[in-house]
């Protein structure tokens, strides 16, 4: 009798073999195609064309080969998503015997997606799941009956998009583009009425990388890109020039990681965490920075308006510290700001690496060993002209490897003033304005013990070529060196120029100011009536402009 019963059980399984095997040649799944097509439709308020269709019985459901699902078309004409294949987990049964189709699970193979946005700050895939009445005017809307829309009832117990292109964009005839590759997606439990987690991995242009993870929903039916959500973004490598955000004449770039939390209600968004930029470079002529810059920061986005608030903003380079506070808006072509910087005491030999990606550089073989460095300083503009504007400070820093007094020549002469090695800066202050164009200083004043005090003003290109008007006051600290000449100057010191680059800047004779000063100098009777005195003065001054000296 057991052997009976063995025999009749192996044979149900064979039987059973023989369906699963055979079913799939019995059954032209391609009937379904209107079916599919018109479920996907509704779900996802988008035309979608699906190619040939295998049923898979030992999976659970059907694949569908070359998915192509329409855009927006207020963005675009060609596909919103176009795919390899698309496999559909179905519940069998209510398929097999009623034609009835019950979708379980999305899984997306190999896609290729354009994720476009407006000048007004709108995505295209804004109503991609949103019903045909959700998509027209608020009042028709709010006139429609609930139950006339069918995409609240939808559920997804399981979605995965595998090794997925995404190209994000902006429309408009000059638009740009950038894209992320090998994107991965995993979802569980998609729904209009509950949460649902979910895993987001993406490789980003310059081979770095992607990862969003945490919980979001219940999506939202009218406008999927408010979808409240709750996640960990990390990000690692990025490399922000090739990213696209950024126009590149804009000069921004270097590699940035990040570590921090997103978190939306569908209306407000509040995101803090760490970045770090290595190489950083701010303007065009500028190069990469010699150490990372590190910023702790919170801030919060309006999703509307596009517009966001940087709370706390806490930047470190070395051990100097600033804070960076202020407001962004997203809502125009480029990205504009409006912010401060503030830092105190913020020790000058850190912030030397960074002054490459602002395209300065000191003289050639010159460090900045010690001294402190206050700025308060005002961000503004669209990222890519971004104009800084504000007085700086630095106070009792040492500049080794560079010879001022060398550099000064005869005018270094005319106070005594010899080689002195480093230079010892007991103060130097300037009102600074960087932009794309250049830098420019007003109100600049510098003071050096061993040579005296200098002010004056002047740019630096963005090709790093110097041109200050500068008045020196030599000797200052031994008035016995003091010479005829600089009384000569109507007493307002000796006019010169710093010409030159950066990183091999000379220092030269204003030869008009000197004259002019000569001049008035003579009108308030200046200059010596002595012979002997006029003469060494008129000696000082041929030795300036390169003259013999006088008989």
């Amino acid at each position: 009798m057991a052997r009976k019963i063995i025999y009749i059980a192996g044979g149900i399984v064979v039987v059973l073999l023989l369906v699963v095997i055979l079913l799939p040649f019995v059954i032209d799944a391609n009937r379904f195609r209107p079916e599919i097509e018109s479920s996907l439709n509704s779900a996802l308020n988008r035309k979608v064309d699906i190619g040939n269709i295998r049923l898979s019985i030992l999976s659970g459901g059907v694949t569908v080969e070359n998915v192509s699902i329409s855009d927006d078309p207020s963005f675009n004409t060609g596909p919103f998503l176009k795919a390899k294949s698309l496999s559909v987990n179905l519940e069998l049964f209510p398929l097999i015997f009623s034609r009835a189709i019950h979708v379980t699970g999305l899984t997306i193979d190999q896609p290729s997606v354009t994720l476009l946005r407006s000048q007004a700050g709108t995505w295209n895939f804004s109503t991609l799941g949103a019903s045909q009445s959700q998509t027209k005017s608020a009042s028709a809307a709010s006139s429609s009956s609930p139950s006339s829309s069918s995409s609240t009832d939808l559920s997804v117990q399981s979605f995965s998009l595998k090794n997925g292109t995404i190209v994000v964009g902006n429309t408009g005839a000059n638009a740009k583009s950038h894209t992320y590759d090998q994107v991965n997606v995993k979802a569980s439990d998609l729904s209009y009425t509950t949460q649902f987690p979910f895993e987001l991995t993406a490789r980003t242009p310059g081979n770095g990388s992607l990862k969003l993870a945490g919980k979001a929903g219940p999506l939202n039916p009218q406008d999927s890109s408010t979808t409240p959500l709750n996640a960990s973004l990390e990000i690692k490598n990025l490399d922000m020039k090739s990213t696209g955000f950024i126009d590149p004449s804009a000069g921004i770039a270097g590699v940035l990681d990040f570590s921090g939390t997103l978190n939306s209600d569908g209306h407000t968004a509040t995101t803090n965490g760490k970045t770090i930029v290595t190489h950083l470079q701010l303007v065009p002529a500028g190069s990469p920075a010699g150490q990372p810059v590190d910023v702790d920061y919170e801030a919060t986005y309006e999703l509307k308006p596009q517009t966001g608030q940087l709370r706390r903003g806490n930047v470190h380079i070395g051990k100097a510290t600033a804070d960076l506070t202020g407001t962004f808006n997203n809502s125009g072509p480029v990205a504009s700001v409006q912010m401060k910087l503030n830092g105190q005491n913020m020790p000058a030999s850190d912030l030397e690496s960074v002054l490459p990606a602002l395209g300065l550089t000191l003289p050639s073989g010159a460090s900045l060993k010690q001294g402190t460095l206050n700025a308060n300083l005002a961000i503004n503009g669209p990222v890519d002209k971004l104009v800084t504007t504000g007085p700086v400070n630095l106070s009792n820093a040492k500049l080794t490897g560079f010879d001022l007094g060398s550099k000064m020549g005869s005018l270094g002469a005319l106070a005594g003033v010899s080689k002195v090695g480093d230079t010892d800066i007991q103060t130097f202050s300037t009102d600074v304005r960087v932009a794309p164009e250049g830098i420019r200083n007003d109100n600049v004043n510098v003071v050096v013990p061993s040579i005296g005090a200098m002010t004056g003003s002047g740019t630096i290109s963005a090709d790093h070529k110097l041109d200050f008007k500068m008045i020196a006051h030599l000797g200052s600290q031994n008035s016995s060196a003091q010479p005829n000449l600089a009384k000569a100057a109507a007493g307002g010191g000796i006019p010169f120029k710093v010409e030159g680059t950066t990183s091999n800047p000379q220092i030269v004779p204003d030869v008009a100011g000197l004259a002019g000063g000569y001049v008035n100098g003579l009108k308030n009777g200046a200059i010596p009536s002595n012979s002997k005195d006029l003469g060494q003065a008129v000696d000082k001054l041929g030795g300036l402009l390169g003259r013999k000296k006088s008989q």
